[in-house]
């Protein structure tokens, strides 16, 4: 690196639009999922899906990738003001709740203990989501 070239690299990116992404098995099933059933907007391009978060100021990438093993961790975290009604609302849409040995979670699947109430659930390629209200 050239004398100086630190100083030159701070900030470089302070004023991107830099976006995030993950992958799926099947973009068209991600597709149906994210604005069929989540009903947020998405666009496919390019044979990848953008899911236009935050009223779309924020596309988030979906793009296929062969293999695909689904995240172990939360990707996409979608806050609301009424968990339960988020949670109905996503159970009547044919969404699984996810239960995981070892936490306590309510009849709905909602864990309550801790931090802000939290239920996960996963997309069709297997990743893993969650709806929580703060307290």
């Amino acid at each position: 690196m050239s004398p100086g070239g630190a100083g030159r690299l701070k900030g470089m990116f302070k004023d991107t639009k830099a976006y995030s992404g993950f992958a799926v098995d099947d973009v068209a099933a991600a597709e149906r999922f994210y604005g069929e059933v989540l009903g947020i907007e998405t666009s496919v391009e390019h044979g990848m899906l953008t899911v236009g978060l935050d009223g779309g100021a924020r596309p988030t990438l979906a793009y296929p990738k062969p293999g695909h093993v689904p995240a172990e961790y939360t990707i996409l975290n979608f806050p609301t003001d009424d968990i339960e009604a988020a949670v109905d609302a996503l159970v009547a849409r044919g969404v699984e709740i996810l239960r995981y040995d070892g936490l306590e979670q309510d009849e709905r699947g909602i864990m309550r203990a801790g931090g802000p109430y939290i239920a996960w659930f996963a997309d069709p390629a297997g990743n893993v989501l969650s709806v929580l209200q703060e307290r």
